[in-house]
């Protein structure tokens, strides 16, 4: 393939586990013309930003920002920050995302503790509870919207029983946030990541991060450094905070980008946002059934937003989704892990939560199984 000679990708239709299609809004917003990351304007859109994280948080955390950085960075973000050497670290799995914040804490030199759950189910808060009595871990993690297999998972219980334990509880919604429902302070999250890639609907590149008032004491009261300079919440929270001190320089269009997606999405409004992914969830899984298309996940764990499904006989996985690509512009996602090659992972995310979207792909997936 020829390289073009300036930028003109073909455009796609964007239904796999993110990014997602964003709104024409935000797209301007990233041609906005740029500031300096230190200009008094753009420290107070920073502020703006920060404020609209919190409303849709729900939270009034103060160390509420977005990180430069993927969903992965704000993953790492919050390990590095509340663990050291030697801390004792729960993480619920059932799926990829649990996996690598395993990784993260044993790169923390913390002791790993693993609560596992087939891949497709939710954790059971009965296994955290027999893992609790035999450890004291200083966190308790889990991802609220496995990406890589499309579980909805519970979090009241889980966390109660974290807090009962006197740990943290530290909650992974980079896909969950924007979609469903994410109260940090009512289920007592004391620290979240997320991503703007997925159901914010803004380009990948930042991570919305908050912090409750228990977990920043924990960060002021380590005795080591954290192992990470570039995302030391020492640091980083002077630059989101009232001193302003230089750390970086922000990514300034991509905080443009998210401030404008943040908007949208309170001009909404969040439970009319919520129904919306349910709707066009509905729509799909009533399409995907009649064509006799299996759900991975049962009905009452299954995400809206992302929907994993079984390919179906007489259908190959990887082909299937390359003629979807190529014939009709039309991007999902294929499985990870275990899922590799059995299973398709659909997106219903923000701005492409919508109907015609869903009648495209169901569209598409009859002509091909006829043809």
């Amino acid at each position: 393939m020829n390289l073009p000679d300036e930028l003109k990708p073909t455009p796609r239709v964007l239904m796999g586990p993110g990014p997602s299609d964003v709104h024409p809004r935000v797209l301007r917003a990233m041609a906005t013309p740029l500031l300096g990351h230190l200009d008094p304007q753009f420290l107070a859109l920073m502020d703006s930003t920060k404020r609209m994280l919190q409303e849709i948080l729900r939270t009034r955390n103060e160390l509420t920002f977005a990180v430069s950085g993927t969903g992965s960075a704000g993953m790492e973000t919050v390990l590095v920050n509340l663990l050291e050497a030697g801390d004792e670290a729960l993480v619920c799995v059932n799926g990829v995302f649990g996996t690598r914040m395993c990784d993260i804490v044993e790169r923390c030199g913390a002791r790993l503790v693993r609560v596992d759950a087939e891949w497709g189910k939710p954790i059971d808060p009965a296994q955290v509870e027999k893992a609790l009595k035999s450890c004291s871990p200083k966190l308790v993690a889990i991802v609220h919207a496995e990406t890589s297999t499309g579980v909805w998972q519970p979090l009241v219980e889980i966390g109660n029983l974290a807090r009962e334990r006197g740990a943290l509880f530290v909650v992974d919604a980079v896909t969950s946030l924007g979609g469903v429902d994410v109260r940090v302070d009512d289920w007592g999250i004391d620290a979240l990541y997320s991503g703007t890639q997925k159901c914010l609907s803004a380009p990948p590149g930042l991570s919305p991060v908050t912090f409750s008032p228990r977990a920043v004491e924990v960060i002021e009261k380590r005795k080591t450094k954290v192992q990470s300079w570039y995302l030391d919440m020492g640091m980083v929270r002077k630059y989101w905070g009232a001193e302003r001190a230089y750390h970086h320089t922000a990514p300034i269009s991509s905080v443009y980008a998210l401030y404008e997606a943040l908007r949208i999405i309170l001009e909404e409004g969040l439970e009319a946002r919520f129904e919306r992914h349910r709707r066009a969830h509905e729509l799909l899984r009533a399409g995907l059934e009649a064509m006799g298309i299996e759900f991975v996940v049962e009905s009452a764990y299954r995400l809206p937003q992302l929907n994993a499904v079984r390919v179906p006989a007489g259908m190959e996985d990887g082909p299937t989704r390359k003629r979807l690509l190529e014939e009709f512009n039309l991007e999902i996602g294929g499985g990870l892990g275990v899922f590799a090659g059995k299973v398709w992972r659909i997106g219903l995310m923000g701005h492409g939560a919508e109907p015609n979207h869903v009648n495209m792909l169901l569209a598409a997936l009859n002509m091909l199984r006829s043809g």
